[in-house]
């Protein structure tokens, strides 16, 4: 599909967020170290701190993490990281997110269709 051809109305839109880390980059001449891998590393590394705070919650304290004054603002700050080193990577690697996001749905679609995946967490290829 050609670039420029939207598959449907966007579903998220990073362009000013990702124009703000990289503002933000350059004001700190940090581009330099922003390459896709050491980008990933540092993106592991924030989902690592972010899985952190769940290890060992219950099921149930899971859910309300976000909620919990004990652990909402950390949860809230971890997502946050994940999201802006997730958008910035893609930003450096020239990927639209968007794009990508309806691309993967739609497979994930084929891949999961209603009548075989509902009510089931087995893998597509055990369906």
């Amino acid at each position: 599909m050609p670039k420029d051809a939207p598959l449907s109305p966007a579903l998220i839109d990073t362009t000013r967020l990702a124009e703000a880390l990289e503002a933000f980059a350059d004001a700190r001449n940090w581009a330099q170290f922003h390459s896709p891998k050491n980008l990933t590393m540092a993106l592991t590394g924030e989902t690592g701190e972010l899985s952190e705070i769940f290890q060992w919650m219950t099921e149930e304290q899971s859910i309300t993490a976000a909620q919990t004054p004990e652990t909402a603002q950390a949860v809230r700050d971890e997502l946050a990281d994940v999201l802006m080193y997730l958008v910035r990577l893609a930003d450096v690697l020239g990927v639209d997110l968007d794009e990508a996001v309806q691309e993967k749905l739609k497979r994930n679609g084929e891949k999961y269709p209603v009548d075989k995946a509902h009510n089931t967490s087995k893998k597509y290829d055990q369906l």
